[in-house]
């Protein structure tokens, strides 16, 4: 019967009495080529939505001759694979809907996409996103949930791609809180506007600051490069990126020459059509600092351990001499004064501020007795916390965990 009936042309159509006997046939590979034939009567497809067989079902999900009845049946369906080959197929459909019923059958599709956009297997979202990434015919309101989604792999490709996402929709997303790996995403994004690279740059997490410095389309404000800047100081993972970048001033090339590798500013060099004059200077720069490298033996009055050490004799490194050197970036007066404040060692403190973590760096400060609002400034200026994980003050100048939990919260650092 399977052979005699399939192994027709091509074109033939099975006849519907034979499809309602194909439909209840025993064998469920029978069942399985009948909801697979591209003749099958849509009747019959729905009454193969209930079989027993998830094969069955999944092709059912597959053939573009299933009504839309049967599909909204199949978007809650038990298996896995059901709902995924489902979320492919109404993805492919929906720009060619068409006909008299068209609108009915539209608005019935999109109820669907709205429960395939919520199922619980991100794997069967992510189908939705990858499908649906740059077509102009998708409803806004399933990309923009899509978008906010927690999953990585589902919010990435309508944040990087979806020509349905505006700069007001992308600053909404990151403002509610971006999948954790998917704002670089958002920062390769074609031709972004300054206030979106203004929020990329502000999350100071490092892939997408990375993105956007590599992103040549991207409009980035003098003011953002330099927080960028500042950042990438002590972030080696900027350098090539930021030194790749290529709408930077002379100013900003200066301040990048200051502490890039000398390779990297061999690159800077190379990819700008800078004077004999730039050029030198930028050269010189690095030179100074293979200078200073070799003499760091030899103390110096302005390096910031003798100089946080002088004023802690004296009983003068206190908030404001520190307030000063993290304005400056002054990387280590900041460490050797948080050491001598907590008694603490230089490397502990290097640890903690290096770990990006804003609880315990929140606590370190407490332990030096800073007030918060320092705490705050050294968070994100320092210890370059992502906004994520940024601890803010309690009524606006209280640090908001009481002593027990911040000793807690230094005790994975501290030396035994």
């Amino acid at each position: 019967m399977l052979k005699k009936l399939f192994g027709k042309k091509k074109k033939q159509e099975v006849s519907y009495e034979d499809s309602k006997g194909l439909a209840r046939d025993e064998n469920p590979k029978v069942r399985a080529k009948l909801a697979s034939s591209a003749s099958v009567r849509p009747e019959v497809l729905y009454y193969l939505t209930d079989d027993n067989s998830p094969e069955v079902r999944r092709n059912v999900a597959r053939n573009t001759n299933t009504p839309v009845q049967a599909n909204t049946i199949l978007a809650t369906d038990t298996d896995d694979q059901v709902r995924s080959e489902l979320a492919r197929k109404i993805c492919k459909i929906l720009p060619d809907i068409s006909g008299t019923d068209a609108d009915s059958i539209r608005e019935q599709t999109i109820e669907i996409l709205e429960v395939l956009a919520s199922d619980q297997l991100p794997s069967v979202r992510a189908i939705l996103s990858e499908s649906l990434k740059d077509t102009l015919e998708a409803p806004k309101h399933v990309i923009m949930a899509l978008a906010k989604d927690v999953e990585e792999i589902v919010a990435s490709p309508v944040l990087e791609y979806s020509p349905l996402l505006t700069e007001a929709d992308l600053l909404e997303v990151i403002a509610s809180g971006v999948a954790a790996g998917a704002l670089p995403a958002i920062a390769r994004r074609p031709n972004i506007g300054e206030d979106v690279s203004d929020a990329v740059a502000a999350s100071l997490e490092i892939p997408a600051v990375a993105a956007l410095l590599a992103n040549s389309s991207a409009r980035v404000r003098e003011d953002t490069l330099d927080q960028i800047i500042s950042q990438a100081e002590t972030v080696e993972d900027l350098h090539e990126p930021m030194v790749m970048r290529v709408d930077l001033s002379i100013r900003a090339m200066r301040r990048i020459a200051g502490f890039v590798a000398s390779s990297l500013v061999d690159k800077l060099v190379e990819r700008n059509d800078l004077s004999p004059d730039i050029e030198k200077e930028l050269k010189k720069s690095v030179k100074g600092r293979i200078e200073e490298v070799e003499n760091f033996d030899e103390p110096r009055e302005d390096d910031g351990q003798v100089r946080a050490e002088k004023l802690w004799a004296t009983g003068r490194l206190d908030e404001k001499t520190l307030t000063e050197a993290v304005a400056s970036k002054d990387l280590s007066f900041v460490h050797n004064g948080l050491a001598l404040m907590t008694g603490l060692s230089v490397g502990v403190i290097r640890r903690i501020l290096n770990s990006r973590n804003g609880k315990v760096v929140t606590s370190l400060c407490w332990r030096a007795k800073l007030s918060m609002r320092l705490a705050i400034r050294i968070q994100t200026e320092i210890a370059h916390v992502p906004n994520t994980k940024l601890v803010n003050a309690k009524d606006g100048v209280e640090y908001p965990f009481d002593e027990k939990e911040m000793d807690w919260q230094l005790s994975f650092y501290v030396e035994e």
